[in-house]
């Protein structure tokens, strides 16, 4: 069995082919087009074309930026904003005439690094995508959990400062207005780390590892934000694991650091701080192997 696997994000459209291995026998990637709904499915489509030359799929499965409602087949998602319940799973169904699946990406993270990463043997567990925004997905008793419409475990809108700033979901002070990498940049900015331009956050990693004050605060306070997030979701859900990938995981202790002490800040009950925190094995192509686990495990 071979599956075409798409991983759809703010930043990039991902596309692999997948076999019932969890082996990725091919990849590509486009930036995502953020402005207009045909020049974002066309990308799909080049993505999808790419990897797809001399090889025949038994299904598509797709992880995409949130919310989506894997019910319809329709994503909404907040860092994709000309997408307006675009009717992605029909479309791509017409397309390739195989079975589609649809899921957020949060949760095919988390499917993946289950399936074929470092949250094997783990049955309980949550997955974290910290990058540009901050997705999450729960696996419980071993399968993936979407909830009612397939956007549970959605750790990122976890408010962990209810005077904080506004964010793109409509509410206030969640966890990707501390964490996710453009507020990093921003706050970090604010307090006055000086960098180019373009400084980003791997610039402001850079500047962490080299000792700078205000790059050092940026990450302490994300980190205790992704902990307070997973706290509040261990609590909930009875976990085993907390995996965390995505760009921002990528600077390693600097964030897994702040992260692991505020865990035990805020874990206090016996079942919630047997927790461990680990990071992601799979890196840029566990939503895709989540996405491809989406067909192959059903």
């Amino acid at each position: 069995m071979t599956v075409l696997a798409l991983d759809i994000g703010g930043t990039k459209i991902a596309a692999g082919v997948i076999d019932e291995h969890g082996e990725v026998l091919a990849h590509a990637t486009r930036p995502t087009p953020l402005h207009d709904p045909a020049h974002a499915w066309q990308a799909v489509l080049d993505a999808s074309m790419e990897v797809l030359v001399g090889r025949t799929i038994n299904g598509v499965g797709v992880a995409c930026a949130g919310p989506v409602d894997s019910t319809a087949g329709t994503v909404n998602p907040i860092n994709v904003p000309c997408w307006e319940d675009f009717p992605l799973a029909a479309h791509l169904s017409r397309e390739f005439e195989v079975p589609v699946k649809l899921a957020g990406d949060g949760v095919c993270m988390a499917l993946g690094e289950h399936w074929m990463g470092a949250g094997r043997g783990a049955d309980f567990l949550v997955g974290l995508v910290v990058s540009t925004g901050v997705g999450g997905g729960l696996v419980l008793q071993g399968k993936p959990y979407g909830g009612r419409t397939g956007n549970a475990g959605h750790i990122g809108h976890i408010v962990v400062e209810p005077d904080g700033l506004p964010c793109t979901c409509g509410g206030k002070g969640c966890v990707e207005t501390v964490a996710a990498g453009r507020h990093l940049v921003q706050w970090a900015r604010q307090q006055g780390w000086r960098a180019p331009e373009n400084g980003d956050a791997a610039h402001l990693a850079a500047s962490a590892l080299a000792g700078d004050e205000v790059a050092l605060a940026a990450f302490e306070r994300a980190g205790r934000a992704v902990g307070m997030g997973i706290a509040a979701t261990a609590a909930l859900c009875d976990l085993d694991l907390a995996v965390i990938g995505g760009g921002i995981a990528q600077a390693g202790d600097l964030l897994f650091d702040p992260v692991r002490h505020a865990l035990a800040e805020y874990s206090r009950l016996s079942y919630v701080n047997a927790v461990r925190v680990v990071p992601a094995q799979l890196g840029s192509h566990a939503g895709i192997v989540g996405a491809a686990a989406l067909i192959i495990g059903a």
